[in-house]
């Protein structure tokens, strides 16, 4: 349940530091800024210019820690080197190093009642902290492994230190509407890969040292990969937690645990169960980029404008350009900081101060960003004002039927903070007139992209977010992800749309405010 706390009313403060006619020549610090003189500077023609760079193929998809994502991160720190804005480091050093690991696929060994089963035919391991040489007599059957306030299969029953075994999907009630939301739309239980994220730390909050998953539609789809042995899942390097996370498929499940298909309530079988395990990994390091712009009256409250700028790579020979997913946010955060930059130069400094943040590994599991905000915040979440996420804001959602073609969907602008939001409607009204849509940002969205892109993990830890996206398209995560594709008016409005959202977070006389809890 969302605890509401009473709000300052808008109407007085939004648009203080607004209105006043400005020039391109300096002016007097005592002179009131018009943020649509620096709004001007980002331009279709630069962001053009810019991304054909970036998401050209001389970056080679910008892979996390290979060649094209180091690259990347160079062109990123000359940029901000060239447009003199400073790092939050000392000197040059505009990087934020996030240590990974990239886990090799694993094969396991499994022995049910004196019976082998075979890897990638029968169970393939997604995760392992460390080696494992297991033997028990006792499994956990936790049902389908939910843990929700409002339901748990680990209700009244022990699991730590012990392997558990749960299944895919999620109880019903008798109007047919999934038992966690009431409703009939996919949850975070019944979401593919989420699902398996949710069940996997729900086994690893109750103390299990393994899960055995049975999911036979995600294990045929799986199987095969991780047989070709290109899995490399990435991680965060952390200390070892010691779990294992394998999914196997229906033979093997019953063999477990002979009526798993009907069976919902939680027990201890007593199985004979011989698990081995080697665990492989390399590790990795990736970077952050980071630069600073300091604020001339309350520096110590901080703005993030984030984008992600790594993509998927090389594969099969193709390369991924990433142009829309995620360039076009990439080089919209450097326009607006350029923009910022304008007014700093013209004796303009946003009140607050502002970090444009670039995140490595989104497309690996919004790993740079939850690095930053789980792991080494450069600055304190309690001082972090907002966070405006910028994730493909340029091209057109084909499914969008009706509405306006300059528009942009926005996600999670209302979800901690009603100041944010109503500020958000306000800034557009007054200066882009983008027709702002809230399709994806309903509760019950089945795409879920509320938790989809970095902002997530700002929002995860109470700090107000919006998250600017366009949909997804024909070229999303294909090779055909091109420059050449973009809109480029509709990503100059979009980006200066962020900036100006900015320019009034950072410009008002009051903070904004968290008032609902995530």
């Amino acid at each position: 349940m969302k605890r509401l706390i009473p709000i300052i009313c808008l109407s007085t403060i939004l648009f203080a530091c607004g209105g006043g006619k400005g020039n391109s020549s300096k002016t007097s610090s005592k002179s009131v800024a018009n943020p649509a003189d620096y709004a001007k500077t980002i331009t279709q023609e630069e962001l053009k210019t810019l991304l054909y760079k970036y998401a050209s193929d001389e970056f080679e998809g910008r892979n996390t820690g290979e060649k094209g994502q180091k690259m990347a991160v160079e062109y990123l720190k000359s940029q901000y080197m060239s447009m003199g804005i400073s790092s939050p480091y000392s000197g040059d050093d505009y990087f934020q190093e996030v240590p990974l690991q990239k886990q090799k696929v694993a094969e396991a060994e499994i022995m049910v009642n004196g019976t082998s089963y075979d890897a990638y035919t029968n169970h393939i391991v997604l995760a392992i902290s460390k080696s494992l040489d297991l033997k028990t007599s006792e499994i956990v059957y936790v049902g389908h492994g939910i843990d929700a306030e409002n339901y748990s299969d680990y209700k009244d029953i022990d699991v730590k230190g012990k392997i558990v075994l749960a299944k895919a999907g999620e109880p019903k009630d008798a109007s047919g509407n999934y038992i966690t939301s009431g409703t009939t739309e996919n949850t975070k239980w019944t979401n593919g890969r989420q699902s398996l994220s949710s069940k996997r730390e729900a086994a690893k909050d109750n103390g299990a040292k393994a899960i055995l998953y049975f999911d036979g539609n995600l294990f045929s789809r799986y199987a095969p990969f991780y047989k070709r042995g290109i899995s490399g899942r990435l991680s965060l390097k952390t200390k070892s937690d010691d779990f294992a996370f394998l999914m196997i498929e229906e033979n093997l499940a019953k063999a477990l645990h002979g009526s798993i298909s009907e069976d919902g309530s939680a027990k201890v079988l007593n199985t004979d169960l011989t698990l081995k395990a080697e665990r492989k990994t390399e590790d990795i390091m990736s970077e952050n980029v980071v630069a600073f712009i300091k604020g001339s009256e309350k520096p110590d409250e901080i703005l993030v404008i984030s984008a992600h700028l790594d993509h998927e790579g090389i594969k099969n020979g193709q390369v991924y350009n990433g142009a829309d997913d995620d360039g076009s946010g990439t080089v919209a955060i450097l326009e607006i900081a350029e923009a910022f930059q304008e007014a700093v130069k013209n004796g303009h400094s946003p009140k607050r101060s502002i970090l444009f943040l670039h995140v490595t590994g989104e497309e690996k599991g919004l790993l740079g960003s939850r690095y930053y905000t789980d792991m080494d915040p450069i600055f304190p979440l309690e001082n972090t004002v907002a966070d405006l996420n910028i994730d493909m804001i340029g091209r057109i959602d084909p499914k969008r039927e009706e509405g306006d073609r300059n528009y942009v969907y926005l996600i999670g602008s209302d979800k901690l903070s009603t100041e944010l939001h109503e500020l958000s409607e306000e800034v557009n009204k007054k200066y882009t007139n983008i027709e702002l849509d809230y399709t994806y940002n309903d509760e019950n969205d089945p795409n879920r992209y509320y938790y989809r892109s970095d902002h997530y993990n700002f929002a995860k830890n109470n700090v107000p977010v919006i998250f600017y996206f366009n949909g997804t398209h024909a070229d999303y995560h294909k090779p055909s992800d091109t420059p050449d594709k973009i809109e480029y008016d509709l990503l100059e409005n979009r980006a200066r749309l962020v900036f100006y959202t900015a320019w009034e977070v950072t410009n008002r006389d009051k903070r904004i405010v968290a008032d609902k809890a995530e």
